[in-house]
């Protein structure tokens, strides 16, 4: 056996990861490949036509290389592992990303990494800014806004703002997601790939972005500086101060760069101006320093020259792609808006539909109701109909019952104007009765005075002469005349008791015929009080009467307020009496 024969056989393939910013690749790669044939695998893969911008980054000793195109890939100081990890990023940064980025993954991939650079602080960004840009953000991913759909809470799970911004503040994550929100409401109508460029126009601003940054010293016993490299040129920073250059190297104004061993020469432009060198203490750093210079200062001489065909075709591509792609969404806006009024046609119709069907049903309720009001009313109708009949029945019986009301008013009228009649000749029956008992008393009262005066004349003549006959009659007779025969005196003494029996006679007449008149006088007003009991008691008959009239009126007037059409028969009776019992208290006490 050969010696040769013992040695193990070489593999002839060798496996690769690469990852880049939203997916991880494998593949198996020949031994003999170069750097160049992995990356543009890499690229077809991906369909990246823009494949000046990127490279293949790989980790070794704590620091990070690029493939190289024209070497080996297992000749360089790649990791040893399997398979062996590989990161497609950006190595170059545009000056005007929207004048240079052509194809939609170019400007898909560099937004990935901006975004990725800015939420890890490798370029520094503003609050405000960081907001707005994480609006263009949600926007990219998630479309139009829709608040049916993107309910609070939807971004909690999204990673849109440094950590720096959000500990800088003392706000809640749902107020960081507001204020997010509120922009991202803004952005309506926006696609991704016009979001995502978007944000490249506003982070291409920011003073880190693009830049990569080396540590340097100006000579060997100076203190540290940063060297930023970019599509502008050669930065000099401090190493606390990342975003506003001490010095700068554009590369316009650089005539060459050089380096040898650690040491880095920047000859300008201008042979005038002084020639700067800074150190650098690793030889590895120091060739990814030129390599960076070399490349960024290519891109920026090719951006001043006219574009290949490749690039004119690429351009144009993307322009009709852009076009084509702006009239689809513009077809698909139509179309989501014609659905979207399709679709509020259709709620609009079913709800329409949904009320219509509520209005039917509220309708046949309706007529159920009608139908029962209609029944129920119908017999109320052939209630208030008997009832109406009742009425009219009533209403006769009340018309017949006024009649006879009024036929007894009339009545109770004549007998009252008769009773009024027999009234006032009692009245003035009785003033004749006071009138001749009062000349009847005034007549009685002379007869006694006269009486009570002729017997005081009486018992005077008489005593006078009983005087005179007592003393001077005899007297006389027997001194002036002869005796007179005894028939002569008794003559004499019988025509004086002739004369007094005379007077005696008229007066007996006298009285009775006073006692005559009294018995009449108590006759007549013995007959008077019959007349006036008989009058008090007729009055007590149609007072009785009167309070059945009433009584029979009430009853009347009540039935019209019912419904009766009756008119009611009013009698007053309100102080008609008072003459009438002030008339018999006037002869009850005459």
């Amino acid at each position: 056996m050969s010696i040769l024969g013992l040695k193990k056989k070489q593999p002839k393939t060798f496996k690769v990861k690469v990852i880049t910013m939203d997916a991880e690749m494998e593949f198996s790669c020949e031994v003999k490949w170069k750097g160049k044939d992995l990356f543009d695998l890499v690229c077809r893969t991906v369909g990246l036509r823009e494949t000046w911008f990127f490279g293949l980054r790989y980790i070794v000793k704590d620091t990070y290389a690029w493939l190289k195109p024209e070497k080996r890939v297992l000749e360089q100081e790649v990791p040893k592992d399997s398979p062996i990890t590989f990161h497609f990023l950006a190595k170059f940064f545009p000056e005007k990303v929207e004048e240079e980025l052509v194809q939609e993954i170019t400007q898909h991939l560099f937004f990935l990494q901006v975004k990725k650079q800015i939420l890890d602080e490798e370029i520094f960004c503003s609050p405000e800014a960081s907001v707005l840009l994480a609006s263009y953000a949600v926007q990219a991913k998630y479309g139009d806004y829709d608040p049916n759909f993107h309910k609070p809470g939807f971004l909690a799970q999204d990673e849109l703002l440094p950590k720096r911004v959000l500990m800088q503040y003392q706000m809640t994550a749902d107020m960081w997601e507001e204020k997010i929100t509120a922009w991202y409401a803004e952005h309506r109508g926006i696609a991704r790939d016009e979001a995502e460029m978007e944000y490249l126009k506003i982070a291409q601003d920011l003073e880190m972005y693009g830049v990569s940054y080396f540590a340097i010293t100006q000579n060997k016993r100076d203190t540290d500086l940063l060297l930023g490299v970019d599509a502008q040129g050669l930065h000099i920073y401090s190493p606390n101060n990342k975003l506003n250059p001490n010095k700068s190297f554009p590369w316009s104004g650089i005539r060459n760069i050089s380096y040898s061993e650690k040491e880095f020469t920047i000859k300008p432009l201008d042979k005038k101006k002084d020639v700067f060198k800074f150190y650098s203490s690793q030889l590895r750093v120091n060739k990814l320093i030129l390599q960076l210079c070399i490349g960024n200062h290519d891109l920026f001489m090719r951006r001043r020259k006219v574009d290949s065909i490749e690039v004119q075709q690429m351009k144009a591509q993307a322009k009709e792609e852009k076009a084509r792609k702006k009239m689809e969404r513009q077809i698909l806006a139509r179309e989501k808006q014609m659905r979207e009024e399709a679709e509020r046609a259709k709620e609009e119709m079913e709800r329409r539909l949904f009320q219509l069907q509520d209005e039917a049903r509220l309708a046949n309720e309706a007529l159920l109701r009608s139908e029962e009001t209609a029944d129920l009313l119908a017999e109320k109708a052939q209630i208030a109909e008997e009832e109406a009949k009742l009425l009219a029945h009533k209403a006769a019986e009340a018309e017949q019952e006024r009649q006879r009301l009024e036929v007894t008013a009339m009545k109770t009228k004549e007998e009252k104007r008769l009773m009024e009649q027999k009234m006032r000749e009692a009245e003035q029956l009785a003033v004749k009765l006071v009138e001749q008992s009062e000349r009847r008393l005034k007549e009685a009262d002379h007869l006694k005075q006269d009486l009570t005066e002729a017997k005081d004349a009486e018992r005077r003549a008489k005593q006078k002469l009983l005087e005179i006959t007592k003393t001077t009659y005899p007297l006389i007779a027997a001194y002036s005349a002869p005796p007179a025969p005894p028939e002569a005196a008794d003559f004499a003494y019988e025509s004086t008791s002739t004369r007094l029996d005379f007077k005696d006679s008229d007066m007996k007449r006298l009285s009775m015929e006073i006692e005559r008149e009294r018995l009449e006088y108590m006759e007549k007003s013995k007959h008077l009080q019959d007349q006036l009991k008989e009058l008090k008691s007729e009055i007590e008959s149609l007072k009785l009467e009167e309070q059945q009239q009433q009584a029979g009126l009430y009853s009347v007037s009540h039935s019209e307020a019912r419904g009766y059409v009756q008119e009611p028969v009013y009698i007053p009776h309100s102080n008609r009496n008072s003459a009438y019992m002030s008339q018999m208290a006037y002869f009850e006490e005459v």
